[in-house]
């Protein structure tokens, strides 16, 4: 389809649709990686039990961000970073008995980043998913757990974008108010129990 013929189906979708007008951080480009650590160790205090690891959003550590051109490829950039994931030991009560992160994560890859006036600005973003491996084993006041984690690299700039629009969000329906529950309101609905014993059917 020919970008005339692209132009006219917009116009044509923009005739029946209000449209608007939006700022967004657009994603240009993406690129997901994992890493597998087998072994962190870490310290629990008061040799307390641990219940679970919850990990934090992994950042890239500042500093380390190193985007260079790329001669032979315009509009790639080879972008260097580290990422640091912090994590959280709780015990049963949600309480942190021991944080930590986990070991830095080293990344250098290639990645869509066109050129552009020199006052956009691209900004490269990291979203982490981490999760134990099994089995974390306890010894005294020791945890060890292997963690997986999944990594999305993207490069975002903050664009306008024309959209289709139908209108301002209906109005919400009504809160619902928290109220700590009777227990005689679930009694009141309750089966009447049987009051007498079974008896023994005597065959006819």
């Amino acid at each position: 389809m020919t970008d005339f013929n692209i132009n006219e189906r917009v116009e044509e979708v923009l005739g029946v649709l209000d449209h608007d007008c939006i700022i967004v951080d657009k994603v240009f480009a993406s690129c997901q990686q994992r890493k597998c650590f087998p072994q962190i160790e870490v310290e629990i205090c008061d040799k307390k039990t641990y219940e679970r690891v919850k990990f934090r959003p992994g950042f890239i550590v500042p500093g380390t961000l190193v985007i260079t051109d790329i001669e032979s490829r315009p509009n790639f950039r080879r972008v260097r970073l580290t990422i640091r994931i912090p994590f959280e030991v709780l015990d049963s009560n949600g309480n942190v008995i021991a944080e930590g992160f986990l070991p830095d994560i080293q990344k250098d890859v290639i990645l869509y980043v066109p050129d552009s006036r020199d006052e956009f600005e691209f900004r490269i973003v990291v979203e982490t998913s981490s999760d134990t491996l099994p089995m974390p084993i306890q010894t005294g006041n020791k945890l060890s757990f292997p963690v997986g984690t999944f990594i999305i690299i993207k490069v975002v700039g903050t664009v306008q974008l024309l959209i289709p629009a139908f209108g301002y969000c209906p109005t919400p329906g009504p809160c619902e108010e928290f109220s700590p529950e009777d227990i005689c309101d679930t009694f009141e609905y309750q089966e009447f129990p049987p009051f007498f014993p079974d008896q023994l059917q005597e065959p006819c």
